[in-house]
């Protein structure tokens, strides 16, 4: 999942922006609200921290152009994080369309915890464990396990897993995954993307002695439900 975090704070952007990379989240960070709107423009994100207070562009006008200009994906998940503390605020927060609203100062776990939740909404669960068949992956422990037995993955490995894990069934580009997984810091032109799927399926199936990942030729890869059977047009 693919994260922007916007606030004109350059430090706290940083430690928010470490936090969430421990996640495994992919962070990029904009100090300003242009600077956020030249991202929001290039890259798809699956959520933003959104700072009210900024230099140049009220966060406010931000979320509001996200939920009605075209340019912009009005399904990113936006939670405005700011300390304004006022009732009136947080209503006008909400009201421009934020999914939710956290008050400076706060805990970065916390942060964390909303960031869950938001990023949830995705699969319609309110569960912070993702479940296909044996596979299980609690994104608040950060564990991945099959049949209750734990599966020892990178940071970007369970980053990958989660974001496989969140659309089932679909078929994912090497496109697809480059945007939501990784940061604007990695080098598109790379492997990393083939390289890094297939060690996790490396993993998978040595810890399932099934092959959990496909690759659908000349269309990317899909989470196969254990309990089903490899699609037709793939191969291992």
């Amino acid at each position: 999942m693919r994260i922007l975090v916007v606030d004109d704070e350059a430090e706290l952007a940083d430690a928010i922006a470490a936090s969430l990379r421990k996640e495994g989240y992919a962070v990029d960070v904009a100090t300003d609200g242009q600077g956020a709107l030249d991202r929001l423009m290039i890259n798809e994100y699956d959520l933003v921290t959104l700072d009210l207070t900024l230099p140049d562009i009220e966060g406010r006008e931000i979320c509001r152009m996200i939920r009605t200009d075209p340019q912009f994906d009005p399904q990113t998940r936006v939670l405005m994080v700011t300390a304004r503390d006022e009732i009136d605020d947080r209503i006008a927060g909400l009201d421009d369309g934020a999914d939710d609203y956290l008050v400076k100062p706060f805990a970065l776990r916390e942060l964390s915890a909303r960031v869950r939740t938001l990023m949830r909404r995705e699969t319609s669960g309110a569960d912070a464990v993702l479940r296909s068949g044996e596979l299980e992956v609690d994104t608040a422990r950060h564990t991945a396990k099959w049949k209750g037995e734990p599966i020892d993955l990178t940071t970007k490995e369970f980053a990958l897993l989660r974001y496989f894990m969140s659309h089932p069934g679909d078929v994912l580009s090497q496109e697809r995954l480059l945007e939501h997984v990784w940061d604007e810091a990695m080098d598109p032109f790379t492997n990393t993307v083939r390289v890094t799927v297939g060690t996790l399926r490396r993993k998978l199936s040595s810890a399932s002695d099934e092959t959990l990942i496909e690759t659908v030729i000349g269309a990317g890869y899909r989470l196969v439900n254990p309990l089903g059977e490899a699609s037709e047009g793939s191969e291992d």
